[in-house]
């Protein structure tokens, strides 16, 4: 994998020979801007500084009923290839696996209905696959649909609403953004989470063609074999980090684990960074580049004298903590699907439950079953002051509500909390993300990435990575 196969970036790379470059932050934007940098100049030193005693960040392994299980993402997006590609790039392509089933379910007024289909997170293409989800009223209204010009940036419940009807967005936008940002469908930007359908609003193209032109290739024959939407790997997701590590050590990356960066500074000659002298690795570091791959709010302290304005906009990026929550039953339990989102209008502890035995053939090769749910949204922190075991009793009386008396009691759980977890793209994020990149850009050799910009994913956060690295290679600096 290559992160630039042009002359001119080879050039570049020769140029910036015998640089230093810092990154700060081994979360998978770190790891994976750290393996470009290397890539991309294969003579510079790079030096990657993780706070914690492992790298990863969300991205981590644990055991529960002794089963091996993902603690965080547990899916990557297929159809970009930023992140597949490195999958397969640091040795993990026999390992590289796509879900027995992909099949979901609405927990819809105490029911368990099947997710419709021909739909952008909850924009449907065809009202009438919305039948059986909505109320009749509901369906009705939706079938009159309305025409919203986005002229500005609108939320997406914003948007559906006033195009389907209030209970379009209660019933379908808002799970389904509840389970990728935990966040609320009337504050979550349309541009910035549905960029793909804002040019056909924009040119007056009929909704529905919108929508299946851009879910089924603009009318073409369908792939004899269709492209997987969500890839895996056997043994975890988790996986990922660890081989992306081992690689970037074997072409020289030093990884300071440990060794948090609390101070950030220009120099005359490039940049200094000073590192937790409680660390193992504490000190002073001087390097001619910076890669900021954490989180908004350590990125916006870091930032603040040395790109006030991207600090500030940084610091306005608020972030939903969450718990997940896993369980691992004795044998093999018959599910249905892949598992099931919650309209949080229902009132319910969780917002989310993963069948993760049934949708991968991995975790089901240990004879038992292995269910997730998922708790926390933004600003909606009750449910997180339990503590552990509270928040497995009433996560599991959720399961147990929804499943039925074919779930038995699990022979163990975890529950593993993320704070902060993921960053909320409001109305505006797109231009929130401009502004930032613009005033860093005044400053040379210094780039950001991570989950705060262009998609909570992992293959929006190596993408991220590519792009900051890219960057780099390309400056004057």
């Amino acid at each position: 994998m290559q992160t630039d196969s042009s002359e001119a970036a080879r050039d570049h790379g020769h140029r910036h020979a015998g640089w230093k470059i810092a990154v700060v932050g081994g979360g998978i934007s770190g790891l994976a801007a750290a393996w470009f940098a290397k890539k991309a100049m294969p003579d510079a030193g790079v030096v990657l500084f993780e706070g914690s005693p492992s790298v990863g960040g969300k991205l981590a392994l644990g055991q529960v009923g002794g089963v091996g299980v993902d603690l965080g993402a547990e899916a990557i997006l297929n159809l970009r290839p930023e992140a597949v590609d490195l999958v397969r790039a640091v040795g993990l392509d026999d390992d590289v696996v796509h879900p027995e089933t992909t099949a979901a379910s609405l927990w819809n007024r105490g029911e368990l209905v099947p997710m419709p289909k021909g739909h952008l997170l909850g924009i449907p293409g065809d009202v009438q696959a919305l039948e059986g989800l909505l109320s009749s009223e509901g369906l009705a209204r939706a079938a009159e649909g309305g025409r919203v010009e986005p002229a500005r940036d609108i939320s997406v419940g914003e948007y559906a609403a006033r195009t389907f009807g209030r209970e379009v967005v209660d019933r379908l936008v808002e799970p389904l953004l509840d389970g990728i940002y935990a966040g609320h469908a009337d504050e979550i930007s349309l541009r910035a989470t549905i960029p793909a359908l804002i040019p056909a609003l924009e040119s007056g193209k009929p909704l529905g063609q919108a929508v299946a032109d851009i879910l089924g290739g603009h009318g073409a024959a369908p792939k004899p074999k269709p492209t997987p939407v969500f890839a895996g790997i056997r043994g975890g997701i988790g996986r990922f980090p660890v081989a992306l590590a081992q690689d970037c050590e074997r072409l020289g990356v030093t990884i300071r684990r440990g060794t948090a960066v609390g101070e950030l500074s220009r120099t005359s000659g490039g940049w200094r960074l000073v590192a937790d002298p409680a660390g193992e690795h504490g000190g002073v570091y001087d390097f001619d580049a910076v890669v900021v791959a954490v989180p908004a709010p350590a990125a916006a302290k870091l930032l603040a004298d040395v790109a006030p304005t991207a600090s500030a906009e940084l610091a306005g990026i608020e972030y939903a903590a969450v718990a997940l929550a896993t369980y691992v039953f004795d044998g093999a339990v018959p599910l249905a699907g892949s598992g099931f989102l919650v309209p949080p209008v229902d009132g319910r502890f969780i917002k989310a439950s993963t069948f993760s035995s049934s949708k991968w053939a991995w975790p089901a090769e240990s004879g038992k079953t292995v269910v997730r749910a998922s708790v926390g949204r933004h600003r909606e922190t009750a449910a997180l002051q339990y503590d552990d075991a509270e928040i497995a009793k009433l996560a599991l009386a959720d399961l147990h509500e929804a499943i039925g008396p074919v779930l038995p009691e699990p022979i163990d759980w975890r529950v593993q909390r993320w704070d902060p977890g993921l960053p909320q793209y409001t109305v505006g994020h797109v231009d929130r993300v401009a502004r930032i990149r613009d005033d860093i850009a005044r400053q040379p050799g210094i780039v950001v990435c991570g989950a705060a910009y262009d998609g909570v994913g992992i293959a929006p956060c190596v993408a991220s990575a590519l792009r900051a690295v890219r960057e780099l290679v390309s400056s004057e600096a």
